[in-house]
């Protein structure tokens, strides 16, 4: 009999989406982790990547059972904001997506999920940074 191996929370990794310098520092960070498939949990976005690459690769990090939190630049969730926005309104807790800033682009507040929710039980904590609530 074969004992099945229980992911634990020191086994749990966290997936990174973005552009060259958030991936690299992520990576020297120590989030990178490539197995003996050669499947990584990071994904660098350039001018050359297509859409359902990233698509693509944020799905298969939703589906991993080893992944706990997603890191997605802002700029890379705007290029697939159906399948982001479909994943928050699908309730699933694990893995956490969270947009992040880049060096590219500003981030804007509105367009982030967990901003929208803070919107949602505190207008007055956005309209103390300066951010409008409809």
């Amino acid at each position: 009999m074969v004992k099945k191996r229980v992911i634990s929370q020191a086994d749990m990794k966290i997936g990174v989406i973005g552009d060259e310098d958030t991936v690299t520092g992520m990576v020297l960070a120590g989030v990178g982790h490539v197995d003996g498939q050669g499947k990584k949990n990071f994904l660098v976005v350039d001018a050359k990547t297509h859409q359902r690459d990233i698509d693509d690769m944020f799905h298969e990090l939703t589906r991993r059972k080893d992944i706990s939190m997603i890191f997605i630049t802002q700029s890379c969730a705007e290029l697939i904001r159906q399948s982001v926005d479909g994943y928050s309104d699908s309730g699933q807790l694990v893995p956490a997506v969270l947009e992040i800033p880049s060096k590219e682009q500003p981030y804007d507040p509105r367009k982030d999920a967990v901003m929208q929710r803070v919107a949602f039980f505190l207008p007055s904590a956005m309209a103390s940074l300066g951010i409008d609530v409809p």
